[in-house]
């Protein structure tokens, strides 16, 4: 097709143009291609699809997950003059079928349909005399049992699309890995098909990120950022507790309606209230990321992250939610250091160990009752476990994935039957003198048809009239079919449940652990790539365009790291806020401090680093020879809990990292963005992070001192008129000239010489001075070392979560928590005797 053709039909849409990428996708489609579609939030995917269906002969079905808003959808077409429906379960059978007769008649360009709805054999046969031109799957990493969101019933549309011919296909969503990509075209069995990931650029969106310096100074950033951007928005927090704390914070002082959303909510709560925030009448919503897919509200002014998301597929995926309209809208990214422990929990407990595995599987096994009707989190606490319910959600998927349990909707509380046998009946597996057996069997054959192998649902009482027996007569004799090895029957439930189908030693099951072991290490390398984000000094929309590999990356000119990220408002932690002038004392602290982070090297904790700044002259700290680093003393006007409280609020800020590279032995390091502060970028964000109180400290004692002036890497001049310094072991006294700082053997630990011996692991050199140490040596447990589960615990309470908080995520009684600190004190951690006042 012709770019004047693509051109002729944008208007039945009402545009003019098309957006970053929509045309490449839409020639490819033209040409036949399957193709996996992969453009953000707002990028314009629906057009992929839309376009095809009012441009070609024959209808394009579209199959998504999001029953709540195919009305709209379907609206939005119809008011085109698009022939459009949806058939779903929010319609009665008769508009259900009704709908199935047209579209069967050739009368809807486009059709949109929920995947369960492939399930049943009468929809499955109007389709075979339905010209299907495109099968359209809208937010297709719901395939993946390693998206963010699996559903079973999108793990099935493989194998139903070959039974209706595996018409040309095109697979959309906003973000994928690698592997979720692989797992679409693998589970769809797409051929050849053509991959875009494009149209991530949004240049309506400003993106920033602040970094607080407490719970509180985030609290008041939030505030802030609120009083001054109006209208609609999102702020996305990490836990339920959160939400509620938040929600509490904002209706008691904000001017606008706010309303929280999380899973915890029963789902008609949830429903009122994103049709209440689809409907403008509510300004704000506290959300977990269970709010969000397939919001269709084009006006929303902000998106926050008050805590660290997991991923940056799942931060620009819900920060894409803002500006779809076109206009400009801000997304701001709290980032503390300490929220990065609550993802690596999440991430623990999402790839549960083979134990708590096969402590699953044996409890299901040994339950009596079938369908097994009890929520993730009763399980949790029938079982005992100590991972939360996420860890039982996945023990469930893997269990499925190997074939021996199948989750379970109510479908509307039908009742299922599976036949697993090549036989053209099995009516005759059945003894001659057991007709009404075989005439239940026989009714069944005709409601499955062709769907060997498949689970079909069907209505108890309709079944019922149609072979004129009672129900009760009917469900005695399926039961008595069950007992064939091909026929698997479960009785209409409601809610959630779960069935096994087979009870087999754990050992015989196919589950592999090891490829969940390299997923979870992936989760690890995306939660660094968020951090680097968070961290980068970087354009902000350029890092998402590369990490994506859009080919179309550029600098957008307006993130914070762009330097007009605050065009709209001057946001309170960014570098607009608070100047060097004035706070010279601070400043200059705060980069001496960075300079003598860097020269450890990552090899030593933060008490160590404090007191070699303030020049101690601790036997420990001439062992290791921190006493000839050319920063040792710069600080020694301040008091070591001072100077470590400073590297806290570093650390906190993002400039430095603190890494446990030896069990419970967490060693400090620079980052690049303390490295950017050192060349004098980031300065005034770094003092703006700082409480009054240690802002005031450091400029009264350090009075007189000038910032750093870095020249090239890690080497910089200090101008003073009273500090002692020097570069390496010389350390001459300082006449007022500048002094340089120079990053050599004399500022590493491991090469200086001692009066007592180092213990290291390399080896002793010619001149008798000892190596530099390997790092990769020093690593005493690799991050993939499991973790034990009150180290969890433990670690929750360290970074200032409430026992409340810790309960709700845990998932634990109030005695194991207890129990938990016990061990971790008997470890050796420090517990504070205010984390457990409040425990029952």
């Amino acid at each position: 097709m012709s770019d004047q053709d693509f051109d002729k039909h944008l208007s039945r849409f009402g545009l003019t143009a098309f957006r970053s990428g929509q045309r490449r996708v839409l020639e490819a489609v033209f040409s036949g291609q399957d193709c996996l579609c992969i453009m953000p939030t707002g990028g314009g995917k629906s057009l992929c699809f839309q376009l095809p269906a009012v441009a070609r002969e024959g209808t394009v079905l579209v199959v998504s997950p999001l029953i709540a808003l195919m009305q709209d959808q379907v609206d939005a077409l119809t008011n085109k003059g698009i022939a459009a429906t949806f058939i779903n379960s929010s319609l009665s059978y008769a508009e259900q079928q009704q709908r199935v007769t047209l579209m069967s008649e050739g009368r809807y360009d486009l059709v949109y349909i929920a995947p369960e709805r492939m399930r049943s054999q009468s929809f499955l046969e109007a389709l075979s005399t339905t010209t299907i031109q495109l099968l359209a799957i809208d937010e297709a990493h719901c395939i993946s049992q390693w998206g963010h969101d699996f559903r079973p019933d999108y793990a099935r549309l493989g194998r139903l699309r070959q039974q209706i011919g595996s018409p040309q296909t095109i697979a959309l969503t906003a973000t994928a890995t690698s592997t979720v990509q692989q797992d679409v075209c693998d589970v769809l069995e797409l051929r050849m098909p053509a991959v875009f990931v494009t149209g991530f650029a949004r240049e309506n969106l400003s993106l920033s990120v602040a970094t607080p310096s407490s719970n509180s100074n985030k609290d008041d950033m939030l505030l802030e950022f609120l009083r001054v951007n109006p209208g609609g928005g999102i702020i996305y927090c990490s836990t339920r507790k959160s939400c509620e704390h938040l929600t509490e914070i904002l209706q008691g002082q904000l001017k606008r309606s706010v309303a929280t959303y999380h899973a915890g909510m029963d789902s008609g709560a949830r429903r009122n209230i994103q049709e209440a925030f689809s409907g403008s009448k509510i300004d704000v919503i506290v959300a977990t990321n269970a709010f969000g897919m397939g919001i269709d509200k084009s006006d929303l002014r902000f998106v926050l992250h008050y805590n660290l998301p997991g991923s940056i597929e799942a931060y620009y995926q819900e920060a894409g939610r803002a500006g779809r309209d076109g206009l400009p809208a801000r997304c701001l990214m709290l980032y503390s250091w300490q929220d990065k422990f609550i993802q690596e929990f999440f991430i623990e407990n999402s790839y549960p160990s083979p134990d708590v595995v096969k402590q699953v599987y044996s409890f299901l096994c040994q339950c009596r009752v079938d369908p097994i009707e009890l929520t993730l989190l009763e399980l949790q606490h029938e079982i005992g476990v100590s991972v939360g319910t996420e860890g039982i959600r996945v023990s469930e998927a893997l269990l499925e994935k190997a074939g021996a349990i199948e989750r379970m909707d109510s479908q509307q509380n039908m009742a299922s039957v599976r036949i697993l046998s090549e036989l053209p009946t099995i009516v005759d597996l059945l003894p001659r003198d057991a007709p009404a057996r075989r005439k239940v069997l026989q009714g069944i054959e005709e409601r499955i048809g062709s769907m060997r192998g498949e689970r079909v649902f069907f209505a108890p009482m309709e079944l019922s009239r149609q072979l004129d027996m009672t129900w009760e007569a009917v469900q005695r004799n399926l039961r008595e079919l069950n007992r064939l090895d091909c026929f698997d029957y479960v009785p209409a439930f409601r809610g959630r449940a779960i069935h096994v189908l087979k009870r087999v030693p754990f050992q015989k099951l196919q589950i592999d652990f090891v490829e969940l072991e390299r997923r979870k290490q992936e989760e690890y390398r995306r939660l660094a790539n968020v951090i680097g984000f968070a961290t980068s000094n970087r354009c902000r929309q350029r890092e998402i365009l590369e990490y994506f590999g859009d080919e179309e990356k550029a600098d957008c000119g307006h993130c914070d790291n762009c330097g007009d990220g605050n065009a709209l408002i001057a946001l309170p932690g960014t570098a607009s806020s608070l100047s060097v002038k004035g706070n010279e004392g601070a400043a200059y602290a705060i980069q001496v401090t960075l300079s003598g982070i860097a020269r450890t090297q990552g090899r030593v904790g933060q008490s160590l680093i404090g007191q070699m700044l303030c020049g101690s002259e601790a036997k420990k700290l001439k062992q290791l020879g921190l006493h000839r680093l050319s920063t040792h003393g710069l600080l020694k006007e301040l008091g070591h809990s001072d100077a470590s409280d400073l590297i806290g609020y570093l650390i906190d800020g993002g400039f430095a990292s603190k890494e446990e590279t030896q069990r419970f032995r967490p060693v400090v390091a620079i980052t690049i963005r303390g490295q950017a502060c050192l060349r004098g970028q980031n300065l005034e964000t770094a003092l703006f992070m700082l409480p009054n109180k240690m802002l005031s400290l450091l400029n009264s004692r350090l009075r007189g001192k000038q910032p750093v002036v870095v020249e090239s890497r890690l080497q910089v001049s200090i101008k003073t008129s009273s500090a002692n310094i020097g570069d390496g072991g010389d350390r001459p006294e300082n006449d007022g000239s500048a002094v340089e700082l120079a990053w050599d053997d004399a500022d590493d630990p491991s090469s200086a010489e001692s009066s007592e011996p180092v213990k290291t692991t390399g080896s002793e050199r010619s001149d008798g001075r000892i190596q530099r140490v390997d790092q990769s040596e020093m690593i005493a447990a690799p991050r993939s070392a499991t973790r034990p589960t009150w180290y969890w615990t433990w670690r929750l309470y360290s970074i200032g979560m409430t026992t409340s908080e810790v309960v709700q995520i845990r998932g634990l009684g109030g005695s194991e928590i207890a129990r938990h600190m016990e061990i971790a004190t008997e470890q050796g951690l420090e517990i504070e005797s205010v984390w457990l006042a409040d425990l029952n």
